[in-house]
């Protein structure tokens, strides 16, 4: 998708000259497998659209362990939300589980460019209620589902998903052990041979 595209379609309604600015000054990034976009730590106004590839957040809990805390692929926007929405350095590491190209653009910008439109207003309100609804959408699965019906969901959500990422990313996505979605997996199996 070309960026003017990309732009036009997040940001309906907004006068096409500034616009074509933000298009501008957004640029093209390729990372390699492991490699960090965003660190824990790091204050980064960076938006990104995911053209190709697959990217992983995670935090490092007290006992060195890393748990999965999104997973973002083709199509999809990335950003940390907490320097966008909150201000403050971003709690997680976000890098690419294989080679992804990346459009950015620095969130500033956009507001320097777009923040005078109400259509930007607008769009802006879409993109935090979208970030909310994403939030409260884990933490509800977490409240409410199992933890089979969260890898159920997962599935379904995004099928070639498993084939992508290691089953130790997915297991702390979904808040268990790897042995413990073994034993999810074999159920299901069971399940479907009958």
């Amino acid at each position: 998708m070309e960026k003017t595209a990309f732009y036009l379609q997040i940001f309906e309604g907004i006068d096409a000259t500034d616009l074509q600015k933000v298009a501008a000054a957004t640029r093209q990034t390729t990372l390699e497998p492991g490699e960090i976009y965003i660190r824990e730590g790091e204050s980064s106004s960076r938006l990104a659209y995911i053209r190709e590839g697959l990217m992983r957040s995670f935090h490092v809990n007290e006992n060195g362990m890393e748990i999965t805390v999104l997973l973002r692929w083709e199509n999809q926007i990335l950003a940390s939300y907490d320097t966008i929405l909150l201000h403050q350095p971003s709690r997680f590491t976000y890098h690419a589980l294989e080679r992804t190209t990346l459009f950015e653009v620095d969130y500033g910008l956009i507001e320097q460019q777009l923040g005078n439109q109400p259509a930007f207003e607008k769009a802006r309100y879409h993109f935090v209620l979208d970030m909310l609804a994403q939030s409260l959408e884990r933490i509800e699965s977490f409240l409410l589902k199992s933890p089979e019906e969260r890898y159920l969901q997962l599935i379904h959500d995004k099928p070639d998903l498993l084939q992508r990422v290691p089953d130790k990313h997915v297991a702390t996505l979904l808040g268990i052990t790897p042995v413990s979605l073994s034993r999810i997996r074999k159920r299901i199996a069971r399940r479907h041979a009958h």
